[in-house]
């Protein structure tokens, strides 16, 4: 039942967390004038979005769940850092091909 529990709330963290994320990155391009509009480097920005909260949920949101098992450790420092710079070079990628 747990388990059950921590995939509904990872499912709405997305949800709420990506929306907000979607949106402060939508109005940064939209301050820039960049328009991604509907090709296919508007998934860049969403697969970015992914990234961050992958590493989020994974060193932070996952130790104040439901679900109490073994398997819940942080990621090493090292990934996290490439992680993070890889959305980060993906957010900066997309407008430039653009």
């Amino acid at each position: 039942m747990r388990i059950i529990l921590e995939l509904i709330r990872l499912i709405l963290l997305l949800g709420i967390l990506g929306a907000f994320m979607g949106g402060i990155v939508n109005n940064i391009y939209g301050f820039f004038r960049v328009d991604l509009g509907n090709s296919y480097l508007g998934l860049l920005p969403g697969l970015s979005i992914f990234i961050v909260f992958s590493v989020l949920y994974r060193n932070k949101l996952q130790f104040s769940g439901y679900y109490k098992g073994d398997g819940r450790i942080k990621l090493f420092k090292r990934v996290s850092i490439s992680l993070v710079s890889c959305s980060l070079i993906l957010l900066i990628v997309a407008p430039l091909l653009h």
